[in-house]
C-alpha cells in the first residue's frame, strides 16, 4: 500500500479526488499528524505511480505554501514517513522538517518508505553477520 500524508484536510480530499479520477480507490485513515490516504500499489504500473507522485508533491508544495503563511509559519511543520513493520503493521515515523524535504529531493516515496522500512525490520530482527555474506533480498 503507498501512503501518503496530509496536514489539510482540503489537500486530503483534493487527492482522493484526483484518485477517483484516475479510477484508483483510496482508503483514508486519520493519523495523530493528519490524515493518512492509502493506494493499492499492486494495480499501478511504474508511470501511474509516478503520476500519482508528482500530484501529491504538487499538493505539499502547497501545504507548505499554506504552512508558511498561517499563524507560527513553518515552526508548526511537521513531517513523517510510513514504515512496515515486519508484523506487517504500518507506522508513520516522524523526521525533522528539514531532513524530510532533503529526503524528497533525491528519493521517491517508494524508495524512502523501502529505506526507513529495512532499517526497521533489521532493528527489530538484527542480522548480526557481515552485510558481505548476507544476500541482497534481507
Amino acid at each position: 500500500m503507498l501512503e501518503f500524508i496530509f496536514f489539510d484536510h482540503g489537500l486530503c480530499q483534493r487527492f482522493v479526488t484526483y484518485l477517483a479520477g484516475q479510477g484508483l480507490a483510496a482508503v483514508v485513515r486519520d493519523d495523530h499528524f493528519g490524515w493518512v490516504v492509502g493506494v493499492d500499489e499492486t494495480v499501478l504500473d511504474e508511470m501511474r505511480i509516478l503520476s500519482i507522485e508528482a500530484e501529491y508533491e504538487a499538493l505539499e508544495r502547497e501545504q507548505m505554501h499554506l504552512t508558511e503563511r498561517s499563524e507560527g509559519g513553518l515552526e508548526k511543520f511537521a513531517a513523517g514517513f510510513g514504515v512496515a513493520l515486519p508484523s506487517g503493521e504500518q507506522i508513520m515515523v516522524d523526521i525533522p522538517p528539514n531532513l524530510a524535504t532533503r529526503l524528497i529531493a533525491q528519493f521517491s516515496l517508494d524508495e524512502i518508505h523501502e529505506m526507513f522500512s529495512r532499517v526497521a525490520a533489521q532493528a527489530l530482527q538484527p542480522d548480526h553477520r557481515p552485510v558481505c555474506q548476507r544476500d541482497e533480498s534481507s
